[in-house]
């Protein structure tokens, strides 16, 4: 070969390189995790919900796998979105239940999910609900908050803080609140009441829903929150406008990113408290307002597969549909949710709900939709969104930073629907902690009462002073406790669990 027909080959070989690269870039799916808050097991119309329809979440599923024993990491939110984001058990950083004005628990010096898919090429946005704290503690929120998601390896954020149920009720894009007028600068506290918005325990007469006594703070578009705040009054939100406003902003996230691949993490409030829905929606259910915000749930996430659709990016887009901890029914704000919910089980068979360590605290409605790569079906796959992480991590084909994701393992041919081989042991945390063994649950007994707080709720969180072990094949909804029968599952089970809590 002459010198002039090496410069070339190389010169075609190169190119070719160039290429596959950028065929290969474009290639890869974009990844959407849709994360609902407090939706039940059974609250999805193909989980066999009664009096409400979810027809978009229905076609999901139709259209990919529908996941019957996948669990979140937790039966409460930020420790289940903790671990989701790090791959790391929540108790590791003692994640629980944030107040609004909590710093950021997320180490900004350890990857994270958002990290690790920027590494890969993606472009990284999370919209709606946050709940894993910001700044360092006695935040500003008059300029922008110097912790965040930005800090945490997402490139845009459109948030609610922390909850609908607390204050500051604000939206947040890139850090900085929305719409704020400098002539009227924010204040929030969690501690001594100050004069600003009329409180609730006040002023019982602005209430669109009556509350608890946690509940009773600020007063903003008719709704007592936790926490007291002033100032801020052009850009308080209106929770009935929540749905519009969090879809639109991911639908534009996505049709800015359409040419690039992208992570979006779309963190829905609905089903959380209070309840509000939109007009829209309101009696689209024969549940109330519980049932109409999952209706409204279901629009909000029809937009998302349309929006997918009319860009050409449904069929290679890695769709995740899930929530966060089990269903609550009237969680602080009375809105008679349990009285209307007649023969619909929100839970499915399953004992529990959110706070709870049985099964209905995290086995959550899980649907993977990917047309390109994922065949229609059902998977009984034992399996957490702690694995999430580095399942992702094997599909864009990106190693794990040393240290990262120190509980997450790869189980993406379950993911996908290839394989049905799950976890042979996966940690339920709540206030006690549960451990799967297959078949085989087995609950950490506790010693302390439970809480006040939690029985004011009409939960059974599952505290119990003796050890409790299920046979979930023979009995799915927990009620016989056979651990005497059993003393060789339950050692096997004990010695297990306190490797992972490292109590060993």
């Amino acid at each position: 070969m002459t010198f002039k027909n090496l410069i070339s080959s190389t010169i075609i070989f190169f190119l070719l390189g160039v290429n596959s690269i950028v065929f290969s870039q474009k290639e890869k799916p974009n990844i959407v995790i849709i994360y609902v808050d407090d939706l039940g097991f059974g609250d999805i119309g193909v989980n066999g919900a009664v009096g409400v329809k979810t027809p978009n979440i229905d076609t999901l599923a139709k259209n990919g796998v529908n996941f019957t024993d996948a669990h979140c990491a937790a039966a409460t939110c930020t420790p289940s979105r903790y671990s989701l984001l790090t791959g790391s058990y929540a108790f590791r950083n003692n994640a629980a239940i944030l107040e609004g004005d909590a710093p950021l628990i997320i180490d900004t010096k350890k990857e994270t999910l958002p990290k690790m898919l920027k590494k890969a090429g993606y472009t990284t946005g999370v919209v709606g609900k946050w709940h894993l704290g910001l700044g360092k503690g006695k935040i500003d929120w008059n300029k922008r908050i110097p912790l965040g998601p930005k800090e945490v390896g997402f490139d845009y954020s459109f948030l609610i803080p922390a909850t609908g149920d607390r204050v500051p009720c604000v939206f947040l894009e890139n850090q900085k609140v929305v719409g704020l007028d400098v002539n009227d600068p924010i204040t929030v506290s969690y501690g001594a009441r100050i004069e600003g918005y009329p409180w609730g325990f006040k002023h019982p007469e602005l209430l669109k829903q009556h509350t608890d006594p946690y509940h009773q703070g600020a007063v903003i578009n008719g709704i007592s929150r936790i926490g007291y705040m002033k100032g801020g009054k052009n850009a308080l939100w209106v929770d009935e406008d929540f749905p519009y406003v969090l879809t639109k902003t991911a639908k534009g996230f996505i049709e800015n990113q359409k040419n690039n691949p992208f992570f979006l993490y779309f963190s829905l409030h609905d089903i959380h408290q209070p309840r509000i829905a939109n007009i829209k929606f309101v009696e689209s259910s024969t549940m109330g307002p519980r049932g109409d915000v999952i209706a409204q749930m279901d629009w909000c996430v029809g937009q998302i597969t349309k929006t997918l659709k009319e860009t050409n990016l449904l069929e290679n887009t890695l769709l995740i549909f899930t929530s966060d901890n089990g269903p609550i029914l009237d969680d602080g704000y009375v809105d008679y949710a349990r009285e209307l919910v007649g023969n619909h089980k929100p839970g499915g068979i399953y004992r529990g709900s959110k706070y709870s360590v049985y099964e209905a605290g995290t086995r959550m409605p899980t649907i993977v939709h990917w047309p390109k790569k994922v065949k229609p079906g059902i998977s009984s796959a034992l399996l957490t969104q702690v694995d999430l992480y580095k399942s992702l991590a094997c599909l864009v084909n990106q190693d794990v930073e040393k240290g990262a994701a120190p509980d997450s393992q790869d189980f993406l041919k379950s993911w996908l629907g290839k394989s049905n081989k799950g976890r042979e042991f996966l940690l339920e945390e709540a206030y006690t902690y549960g451990l799967r063994m297959g078949k085989w649950k087995y609950i950490k007994p506790k010693n302390k009462p439970v809480p006040n707080w939690i029985v004011q709720k009409y939960v059974d969180p599952g505290f119990r002073e003796e050890v409790q072990l299920f046979n979930l094949d023979e009995d799915p909804s927990e009620q016989r406790n056979i651990y005497k029968n059993h003393p060789e599952i339950v050692e096997v089970m004990e010695q297990k669990l306190n490797v992972i809590l490292k109590l060993n």
